[in-house]
């Protein structure tokens, strides 16, 4: 072989290696649908914090690949996010996004993914039906579960467990109030209880009065279904008008990032979550004392949930050695994760893209001085379907303002 070809051979090989060189050395980039204004936003700061926590745990790398983080405020609007969303995607060229934080955020964008093919991770509540769910997308993975999930579990809890027989139930009129709400008076009235009374108060109601002072006397308790800064509006005109019914509310209501702020009017409310500050794991005290160290806040299913979707990006980039550039593996990936560490794990997807993952039913205490979620029952491995038949619990009617029919209001 003659010294020129030998050469140009040496050249492209050294081409080929610089080539592969750069290619490894491109960061991922993430795009963070969060929610910094609105009624919203104490939520965003919490997601903030959790996926910030990890990365600085990571030294900003998965997998040998340093991560770039891009955030997007979405103001918690449907319209903004779908724009938001965009921009990561045509401007900023992520190769993944986590978040938004509302579900009906998350439907606005649904069709999106799919059509610029970028994977989404959800770290708040999903939807009851989506594109991923209809195996339409491959694009939208779900850490956390549906509005419902641990809805089911609460409305089982109080018909049950507590023998009650009527709730009058009151949430915020939009998708996750709708179907929180939904869930527990399936279960609930499926246990032989009745849901007598239904109110949906608008996202940005400026004041409760006129809502509590409408709630029947004759019950046997309240489901209340709020998120960001509404539970503690609530809960405190709740106080104010002399209602004393025991209250059982979504994992928002008295979450740990709005219950800070709250007092007696919070004591004795029950909820029910896919997580629990008070889980007794060696991976779950880490976390919170990290938390605590590094924010001075106890975390909530928001901190928890956008730690948990990190971890679980973190999984799926090491099992695709860091190549993320091979979309079709990297996708695949973040499918197959099962997550077994971390304060909420173990988590898997079940066959329609939803997690199976623990709920657990909690109590508002005060302990040394301070409000706690007290866990008082853990149900493991509930998938979106509870009890029922995944086929024809899929085959029913949508959840929503008035799925299930309320047959029993008075």
């Amino acid at each position: 072989m003659g010294f020129s070809i030998r050469f140009r051979l040496l050249l492209a090989a050294l081409a080929a290696l610089s080539s592969g060189a750069f290619a490894q050395s491109e960061n991922l980039r993430v795009g963070f649908l969060t929610v910094r204004t609105g009624p919203l936003a104490a939520g965003g700061r919490q997601m903030e914090e959790g996926i910030n926590l990890l990365l600085k745990e990571r030294n900003y790398a998965f997998a040998g690949r340093k991560v770039d983080i891009i955030f997007a405020d979405t103001a918690g609007q449907p319209a903004l996010a779908k724009t938001k969303t965009q921009e990561l995607v045509e401007r900023e060229k992520v190769h993944v996004i986590i978040g938004p934080l509302a579900t009906f955020e998350a439907l606005a964008i649904d069709g999106y993914m799919l059509e610029s093919k970028t994977p989404l991770i959800t770290p708040t509540s999903a939807a009851q039906m989506d594109l991923a769910q209809q195996k339409k997308s491959d694009y939208v993975i779900h850490v956390y579960g549906t509005a419902a999930q641990p809805m089911h579990v609460l409305g089982q809890y109080a018909a049950k467990n507590l023998g009650l027989k009527r709730i009058a139930t009151i949430a915020d009129d939009f998708t996750y109030g709708h179907e929180g709400t939904a869930g527990f008076h399936h279960v609930f009235e499926d246990n032989g209880g009745k849901i007598v009374q239904k109110l949906w108060p608008p996202l940005n109601v400026a004041d409760y009065g006129s809502y509590v002072g409408q709630i029947k006397t004759n019950i046997d308790g309240v489901y209340a279904g709020f998120a960001g800064s509404n539970p503690l509006r609530f809960l405190r005109t709740y106080k104010e008008y002399g209602l004393v019914k025991p209250v059982f509310g979504n994992p928002t209501l008295v979450d740990e990032g709005i219950l800070k702020n709250m007092g007696d009017e919070a004591l004795g409310v029950y909820s029910a979550s896919w997580y629990t500050v008070d889980r007794d794991t060696a991976d779950n005290k880490r976390f919170v004392e990290a938390i605590q160290r590094e924010y001075k806040v106890t975390p909530g299913f928001y901190t928890a949930g956008t730690y948990t979707a990190g971890l679980w990006l973190e999984e799926a980039m090491k099992a695709v050695k860091g190549r993320f550039e091979d979309k079709a593996a990297f996708v695949k990936a973040l499918h197959d994760v099962r997550l077994n560490h971390g304060p909420m794990g173990p988590i898997r997807l079940d066959e329609y893209g939803k997690p199976v993952l623990s709920i657990y039913i909690r109590k508002v205490e005060r302990k040394n001085g301070q409000l706690v979620n007290t866990t008082i029952e853990t149900v493991k491995d509930v998938s979106q379907f509870f009890t029922y038949d995944p086929k024809q619990f899929l085959a029913s009617p949508l959840y929503g303002r008035d799925v299930p029919a309320a047959k029993n209001l008075e």
